[in-house]
């Protein structure tokens, strides 16, 4: 494996080539699973969002990309999809058809964006998909308030199949939604340590993105009636594609390109996130390492740090990838990778699944946006 890192705004993902040097991964269309997990769960995702009260129905719309500000109807970006496109693909995993995983790709993706809609918030995020985020346009109130219902609904969707096995799925969601929880108020909390190990700061990335996608990847087997030793398989997939996916993110919040990201530039720097090229740059030792340490103590105390300009940003950068940082990230991205590919190996599936699943894998860490 190779990886791109030139030192310069937007090239900073890791290329990973097909994992298992199988002709069936190279024939996979990644973009025809996205889609198909995007038709199949989007009518469900509206009847959902359709019973919230107003004006959060119309609040959740717009988050959703279906309307605009105006509330004029909207084509906007929805994301990935890859959530869903795992749920279906953990129930066809069990032997299930994909539709079985329907209800499990909703309650996913209502509480991926619950987790959306509070994060945006706390950490004063103005744009998301290219658009104004829900705070920003119809406030602080109807983003916690709508966070918050999603979150309900992610439960009602699965919990009135009324099946032994929407029981199971609904724990398995629920834990996932603790765990998402526990790794938000980590990060939030880092924000104001001077120092963050390596490991506490996977743990929470563990937490805060490991998780659910964790749960996306074992929610529609569970559905399909796959036991529990095959779900927590399914789940050790998704766990390390979620280190992978959030490495890469990791990456792309400092170097990537906002045309690409829709989010502003430096931007997990500008929050004084301590992200995983962060903490591995303070963590290496040498000159680069200790003049950004001083800089980050510094920042911390600083009361106009808002202020600073794209160079003191780009400084701070500069060090980073100086101190290895970058590197080292990469790397992690790519070792999480190959952990969750080897974990499909103890799951008995059609091959074309395996394909599948190794697939989505590649895409997750090579994705640009």
């Amino acid at each position: 494996m190779t990886v791109s890192s030139t030192g310069t705004r937007g090239e900073t993902v890791p290329t990973v080539p097909s994992a298992s040097a199988n002709p069936a991964v190279d024939a996979v269309d990644v973009t025809a699973l996205l889609e198909r997990g995007r038709a199949l769960s989007t009518p469900e995702l509206r009847a959902a969002v359709d019973r919230l009260a107003a004006p959060m129905d119309t609040v959740a719309a717009y988050h959703f990309g279906w309307i605009d500000a105006q509330g004029r109807p909207a084509d906007g970006d929805g994301g990935k999809a890859v959530r869903p496109a795992l749920a279906l693909l953990s129930a066809e995993a069990a032997g299930a058809a994909a539709e079985v995983g329907v209800p499990g790709a909703v309650a996913v993706e209502l509480v991926h964006n619950f987790s959306l809609l509070h994060d945006d918030l706390m950490d004063g995020d103005e744009q998301r998909r290219h658009r104004d985020t829900v705070w920003k346009v119809h406030g602080p109130a109807q983003a916690i308030l709508v966070g918050d219902a999603l979150f309900a609904l992610a439960n009602e969707v699965l919990l009135e199949l009324g099946t032994v096995e929407a029981g199971r799925a609904t724990r398995r969601l629920t834990t996932a939604t603790r765990k998402l929880i526990d790794g938000q108020a980590q990060d939030i909390s880092y924000e104001h340590r001077e120092r963050v190990t390596v490991e506490e700061c996977l743990e929470m990335e563990g937490n805060k993105t490991g998780a659910l996608l964790a749960c996306a990847v074992s929610i529609g087997a569970v559905l399909g009636g796959a036991d529990d030793r095959t779900a927590d398989t399914l789940e050790a997939y998704g766990y390390h594609l979620g280190l992978a996916f959030q490495a890469v993110d990791d990456l792309l919040g400092i170097w990537g390109d906002p045309d690409a990201t829709g989010k502003q530039t430096w931007s997990d720097l500008r929050q004084r996130k301590k992200s995983l090229p962060v903490v591995a740059a303070l963590a290496a030792g040498g000159p680069a390492s200790t003049r950004l340490g001083e800089l980050l103590a510094a920042d911390a105390k600083s009361n106009d740090f808002d202020s600073f300009s794209e160079a003191e940003f780009a400084t701070r950068a500069a060090l980073i990838e100086e101190a290895g940082g970058r590197e080292w990230t990469s790397q992690e991205a790519r070792r999480q990778h190959t952990i969750a590919i080897e974990a499909l190996d103890a799951v008995d599936m059609p091959e074309k699944i395996r394909a599948q699943l190794t697939a989505l894998a590649d895409f997750v860490v090579v994705r640009k946006r």
